[in-house]
């Protein structure tokens, strides 16, 4: 496994395994590990859904299942588990709300985020000539 992806250890995913749904209907889900993973991949890093390397799968897949567990309260159960039993995945969880709130304090546009006062504006050259 590369360096720079993020893997859920077995004895993490055994934690996590109990509190996944079991109501499913239709075809049934891809490996929960692997999306999982990828889920926190891009928790972690603040890379956009598109953007997910595609060792996690789908990236539809993985956004799907975040949105969807999120509605039901899947993520909620899964951080509370992983909070009242401690290791890792809890500290990545906490730690990847920060990354997302720094990556869009910036309008996600990159660069500094910063913009020119009107005043400067009003006195710079004009951009181009007619």
């Amino acid at each position: 496994m590369d360096r720079d992806y993020f893997w859920l250890t077995d004895t993490q995913f055994a934690r996590l395994e109990p509190h996944l749904p079991t109501d499913t209907r239709g075809k049934p889900r891809v490996d929960d590990r692997r999306v999982i993973s990828g889920i926190v991949h891009v928790l972690i890093s603040g890379c956009r859904w598109k953007d997910a390397p595609a060792v996690y799968g789908p990236r539809k897949t993985l956004y799907n299942r975040f949105q969807r567990w999120a509605a039901k309260g899947v993520w909620s159960n899964l951080f509370h588990a992983l909070a009242t039993a401690g290791g890792p995945p809890a500290e990545v969880l906490i730690d990847s709300s920060a990354v997302k709130a720094h990556r869009c304090a910036s309008g996600g546009k990159g660069g500094s985020g910063t913009k020119r006062s009107v005043a400067r504006a009003a006195v710079a050259p004009p951009k181009s000539t007619p």
